[in-house]
């Protein structure tokens, strides 16, 4: 689903949108049934918790970053849609996908409630303007129903927040809890907002639940004090070869292949890069460079 412009206004105007239905059906279904090769089902984690111990080492023990196990979910963090939000956020087309993490969580395995934050603090070395000049985009990809049980993230939209300088990132414990919103909706929904905004994990409020997201971020690619992950330490993993072959030119734009044209590209580099990738059809890469 395109998201629509009123959505991309209440990001700069709240901090944040949520757009249930944004995940195609089919999409979705291949993505949640790939899921229990990465991760538990539910009925089995909770048939048994004792046999799945990390995810009690730390909230955060359930994230697999990208490239995750299968490319039903990795399609996903470059799903079109997504990508034509984020041009339109960042107001350019040359952006760069610097995050992607699949975090499954598991009521009773630990307490995920969290203190209110804002995320600039590992996605830049410096702090965002309050200008909003250099904005990155953040997103939840909910691949399980989040309700009010559910853990859902807690926001607080920027009308009760612009006061508070934006080189403050913390708050303690309990501190705005009275002024956030819930973030629930069912899967396949997407939520969107700005590093810029206080938000924080909750905690399971009912027994035998869970919770499964992707989180994909976007910035333009003229901020190099942005980021997170360097994706050349991630290309081992065979997960990223298969992924590479079966993105478009443009999704592996997004993670800094040197696109159709580059000066990169020669009958040298062309052989080579095959060799790495054999099953990457170079055809797009090929036709630009002059025999």
């Amino acid at each position: 689903m395109r998201v629509p412009d009123k959505n991309l206004a209440e990001i700069w105007d709240r901090g944040f949108t949520v757009l249930p239905g944004f995940i195609d059906k089919e999409s979705l279904a291949a993505a949640r049934e790939a899921l229990w090769t990465i991760h538990p089902k539910p009925e089995d984690y909770f048939a048994d918790p004792g046999k799945y111990p990390k995810y009690a080492n730390s909230q955060f023990a359930g994230i697999q970053l990208f490239p995750f196990d299968r490319w039903e979910l990795n399609r996903l963090a470059v799903y079109p849609d997504l990508i034509d939000l984020a041009e339109r956020f960042l107001k350019t087309k040359e952006i760069d996908l610097y995050k992607s993490e699949l975090w499954a969580k598991y009521s009773g395995a630990i307490n995920y409630d969290q203190f209110h934050h804002r995320d600039y603090r590992n996605h830049t070395i410096v702090v965002p303007r309050e200008d909003q000049m250099n904005a990155q985009m953040t997103t939840f990809i909910l691949l399980s129903d989040v309700t009010s049980t559910d853990g859902p993230t807690k926001v607080v939209p920027l009308s009760e927040t612009r006061d508070i300088p934006m080189g403050k990132a913390r708050t303690k414990f309990g501190e705005m809890f009275d002024k956030e919103v819930s973030v629930e909706g069912p899967a396949g929904s997407l939520m969107v907002y700005k590093t810029d905004v206080f938000h924080r994990g909750s905690n399971f409020t009912a027994p035998e639940r869970a919770r499964f997201a992707i989180l994909t971020d976007f910035k333009s690619r003229a901020w190099r004090w942005q980021g997170k992950l360097a994706w050349p330490d991630h290309s081992e993993k065979k997960t990223w070869d298969e992924a590479i072959a079966k993105m478009s030119v443009r999704q592996r734009d997004l993670f800094g292949f040197p696109p159709p044209g580059s000066e990169y590209w020669n009958a040298q580099t062309l052989r080579d890069v095959q060799t790495r990738y054999p099953d990457l059809d170079m055809t797009p890469y090929r036709e630009t460079v002059a025999a």
